[in-house]
């Protein structure tokens, strides 16, 4: 525990979580809506309130600040802690209505605005966890938004935490929150040079303990189907229906594995995300998943084989096959970079937690950042069953990931030089 410290953190998060802000997929603004700016004005006002003088908020909606350090020692590296302020397109993220659920003894959770949503230690084991805690749940028709709230929270406490307490002494400390990470553009227009951070950690992640220092490599890949439109009254053996067709390539993907519902661990995947068009022309979206980055390219040729399979037999309708690049495994960085990970270790030791290093399977701005040139492990923020109307965290994993992020900064000032 922090010594004669009343946190904050829930109080920041319940007030938080009440601001809609999911971002938006099909928007080609930046930020991708509007209403993700709320929360971030909101936090520039506090940051300023807490005496963080330069925080602001910038015309891609990117909050930045700095807690200057407050050591006379040269040379102690330059920590930034991110956390992004928009929830999933997922699960509405509307009207959130908080409720506590004081010192949990593990009994079924009926969310009471549909009491057909039920938390449960039967379908979710890993609640068991968080019996004897305060927790948080949603009413039972939206997210709760502890994804990733929960981390800003977290990091705003921390912050407050250091001003009120002077004598831990700290080096100079950098504060990111962007918008639109859950769509995948949550690094998009940050200024690293503004930034001007040696290390980075992001407040993104699971249960107590978990340390992620590897993440899913990504691509994205769009097949086009190029069908023969004709009157349907006159179309014998002459109409080649786009849709069908990618109906049936999407019928051809593998049943009993490479989906994300038959995998996991270190297991990758090819996902459907969206198929849309006409009878002229249709579209499918996938996202392909792998640790490894050459596995992509297998299941790339795999994903084609099958397209080509399908077109073969609807000639004329021809096809295209599109792949880009999303995010690449930030291990390839961060192994470069040892201290990173070791520190939060020792941060996590130093609060009685034992550290559990693992692999996420998705991705978080620390990816991005990463190869930008900022190593940017993830830490755990408490966030469980995310992107559902059952997404939950507790009271005391919060404030364990505020003393955890106390903790880095004092380790840091501890050990100049070795950043």
């Amino acid at each position: 525990m922090l010594n004669n410290y009343k946190n904050t953190v829930t109080e920041r998060f319940l007030k938080y979580v009440q601001i809609d802000t999911q971002s938006n997929a099909d928007s080609q603004s930046q930020p991708s809506t509007k209403k993700q700016l709320r929360l971030s004005r909101i936090l520039v006002k506090e940051l300023q309130q807490m005496g963080i003088v330069d925080a602001e908020l910038d015309a891609f909606g990117y909050v930045y600040a700095t807690l200057p350090a407050n050591t006379p020692k040269e040379n102690v590296p330059t920590i930034c802690f991110c956390a992004h302020v928009d929830t999933s397109p997922d699960c509405s993220g509307k009207d959130v209505k908080p409720i506590v659920h004081q010192q949990w003894n593990g009994y079924d959770i009926a969310l009471p605005d549909d009491p057909s949503q039920v938390l449960s230690i039967q379908k979710y084991p890993e609640l068991k966890s968080q019996i004897g805690h305060d927790l948080i749940t949603a009413s039972g028709l939206t997210l709760l938004g502890a994804d990733d709230k929960a981390g800003v929270a977290e990091i705003m406490d921390a912050m407050n935490h250091l001003i009120n307490t002077p004598q831990i002494k700290h080096g100079t400390i950098r504060l990111l929150f962007t918008p639109d990470e859950e769509i995948g553009r949550g690094t998009a227009k940050i200024d690293l040079k503004k930034l001007n951070a040696h290390v980075g950690y992001t407040l993104d992640g699971g249960r107590v303990g978990s340390l992620e220092n590897e993440t899913f490599s990504a691509n994205a890949v769009k097949i086009t189907i190029f069908g023969v439109s004709t009157h349907p009254g006159y179309a014998k053996n002459k109409m080649e229906n786009a849709l069908k067709i990618a109906a049936k390539i999407v019928d051809k993907l593998p049943k009993n594995k490479l989906s994300p519902e038959t995998t996991h661990k270190r297991e990758g995947f090819i996902h459907p995300t969206a198929l849309h068009g006409t009878v002229e022309q249709a579209t499918i979206e996938f996202i392909v998943r792998d640790f490894s980055s050459h596995k992509l390219n297998e299941k790339h040729l795999l994903l084609q084989k099958i397209m080509n399979k399908v077109i073969a037999k609807h000639e004329p309708a021809t096809a295209s096959f599109e792949v880009s690049e999303q995010y690449r495994n930030m291990k390839e960085i961060i192994d470069q970079h040892p201290n990173t990970i070791y520190y939060a270790a020792l941060a996590m030791k130093k609060s009685n937690i034992k550290p559990d290093i693992q692999p996420i399977r998705g991705g978080t701005d620390g990816s991005r950042l990463s190869f930008m040139g900022l190593p940017c492990p993830n830490l755990f923020a408490g966030e469980q069953l995310i992107h559902s109307r059952h997404e939950c965290v507790s009271v005391q994993d919060m404030e364990k990931a505020v003393e955890v992020i106390v903790n880095l900064c004092q380790i840091y000032e501890e050990n100049p030089n070795k950043g």
